[in-house]
């Protein structure tokens, strides 16, 4: 018995980290980043959107216990075996796939603990670690900035007010991303 509900465990796991995982991809691709967020519009600025929804998924998880770390520790194995297959696709060598993988694995962990040590702290160390991360490859003026780091403050509060249960279900939705000039 202990077999079979290990397997039904497993594959809950591996259902939930599936949903997060498309939920955050596609919050990731919503359009607004680019447009009025100034994210670069970039293998580069969609993977940083990727990885700050999973870290935040990851974030609310982590503390959650076993069961919620089960899924937080599948969201991250798919989220990488997506970047192999990825890599991949765009023609990336057999041989060198490997150590790009390592590498964005390095990025995600590094990137996931600045912003985490930010979101700790103030709206104005999220704003500059964002800015030393996902906009470190283009100049944008500060307001769209500013709305990147109120949105992932945001949704840091709203994932952090779901139940666990909600989260290992796999059932979330991301809130909607407003820049600060929006009036609504």
């Amino acid at each position: 018995m202990g077999l079979i509900n290990s397997f039904r465990e497993s594959r809950r796991n591996a259902d939930a980290s599936i949903s997060l995982y498309i939920a955050a991809v596609e919050h990731a691709r919503s359009p607004i980043f680019f447009l009025d967020f100034g994210v670069p519009d970039s293998v580069d600025g969609r993977f940083d959107l990727v990885i700050v929804h999973v870290m935040l998924l990851v974030r609310r998880l982590r503390q959650q216990g076993k069961a919620a770390a089960d899924v937080s520790q599948a969201l991250l194995n798919l989220m990488f075996a997506d970047m192999d297959r990825n890599l991949r696709e765009m023609g990336v060598g057999d041989l060198s796939v490997g150590r790009q993988v390592k590498k964005m694995a390095k990025a995600f962990y590094g990137r996931a603990e600045t912003w985490e040590q930010a979101l700790d702290q103030d709206i104005e160390r999220v704003t500059s670690a964002l800015a030393e991360t996902v906009y470190r490859s283009v100049e944008v003026p500060s307001e769209p900035i500013s709305s990147l780091a109120s949105y992932v403050i945001a949704a840091d509060k709203y994932l952090a007010d779901l139940s666990t249960d909600t989260m290992i279900s796999g059932e979330v939705e991301f809130p909607v991303p407003k820049p600060q000039n929006s009036s609504s």
